[in-house]
Parts: structure tokens; sequence; C-alpha cells
């Protein structure tokens, strides 16, 4: 099991990003935390504060990875340049075939620099699900078998991607079946190319 809790913005002092994490590990039940990501930045807080309370972190066994969360390209070169030991390991960020501004920026730095992308609202907060058209479905289907909607979109950005991984969120046991079903398969250049024709709203 691999586990991953934030840090609030409002704890980002040093002794306060050490406190925050201790009280995650007793409500976990756990020695550490495999993904420590902080959830949004603080213009209050300088970042070398809150980044050397993450390095005593790993220094000390309580954390394995450091992660970051709604942070701008510009954000995400900062935190990385304010860290000694070690590197960003990922960075989360709202990603979907509705919703592909980080294209631009964040997925081709993380890609160089060797950081995982974590996307979430891969589904677009359940509006792909009820706008997707019937006919690339179908599209779909004659190649690959039949998909759901959620289970094409999540491998679109599987196949589109290496370095980023949805999580889609599962409200209860077959919700995380489907969600299964978009792994083990890829969709071909020319099946993006038709997905990422679709105009939503």
């Amino acid at each position: 099991m691999f586990i991953a809790t934030k840090v609030w913005p409002t704890h980002l002092r040093y002794e306060a990003v050490i406190k925050a994490t201790k009280r995650s590990l007793a409500r976990l039940g756990v020695k550490y935390i495999d993904l420590y990501q902080i959830h949004f930045p603080n213009r209050r807080v300088p970042i070398t504060e809150t980044m050397r309370a993450m390095e005593y972190l790993v220094d000390n066994g309580l954390i394995r990875f450091i992660g970051l969360s709604n942070f701008s390209l510009n954000q995400v070169i900062e935190a990385q340049g304010a860290l000694k030991k070690y590197e960003v390991a990922s960075i989360q960020m709202p990603y979907s075939l509705m919703d592909r501004r980080i294209e631009a920026d964040i997925i081709p730095y993380a890609k160089k620099n060797g950081m995982a992308v974590i996307a979430y609202y891969p589904l677009g907060h359940g509006r792909l699900i009820r706008e997707f058209p019937r006919d690339a479905l179908e599209v779909i289907a004659r190649n690959h078998g039949p998909k759901t909607v959620a289970q094409v979109v999540l491998n679109w950005i599987i196949s589109k991607h290496e370095n980023v991984f949805p999580i889609p969120r599962a409200s209860n046991p077959d919700h995380v079946r489907e969600n299964l079903g978009a792994a083990g398969w890829r969709l071909s250049e020319e099946e993006i190319r038709i997905l990422e024709s679709i105009r939503f709203g």
C-alpha cells in the first residue's frame, strides 16, 4: 500500500509542518507516509522554510517522498530550488480531456525533470460522463471491445503520458472495478486525436 496525504497551507511554518505530519501519522496509524504533499502554496510562508521541514521529515524517516499540489510552474521551480538534498517527486493538478491547461507547462516540465503528475478530477467533475458523445464511444468499442466513458477518458491520460497518473474518485466498489478497466490496453494515436477533437460544453 502506498499512502499519500497532504499538509494544509496554514501549517507550512517549519514547526507546524512537523507537528502536522506527526498528527497525520497518528491518525493513519503508520510509521511513515510515502508521499507527503503541500496542498496549496502559501505566499506568507517562505517556501525555503517549508522545504527545510520537508527535508527534515525525509531525513528522519517520517516521509519518503515530497510532493506538491496546485502549484504554478514558477512555484514548482521555486520549490524544487529550495530543496538541498532531495527532489520534488510529484505535482498534483486538475487534468482531464476537458481541462488540458497543464499540457502547456507543468506536464512537459515534470517529464523533463522525472516528476510524476497526479491528475485529479480526471472525469471533469462527472461532466465527461454526462457529455461524452456516443459515436466516439462506439469507435473505441470497435477496436477495444465495450468500454465505459470513464474507462476511455482515464485511458486517454494513461495512453497520452507516461508520467501522468489519474486518481478518479470511487464512491463504491463498482466504481473501483470500473476504473480498473481503464488499464491494460492503449488507445492508438488516431483514437487520441478523435477524442481530442471533441468539444465539450
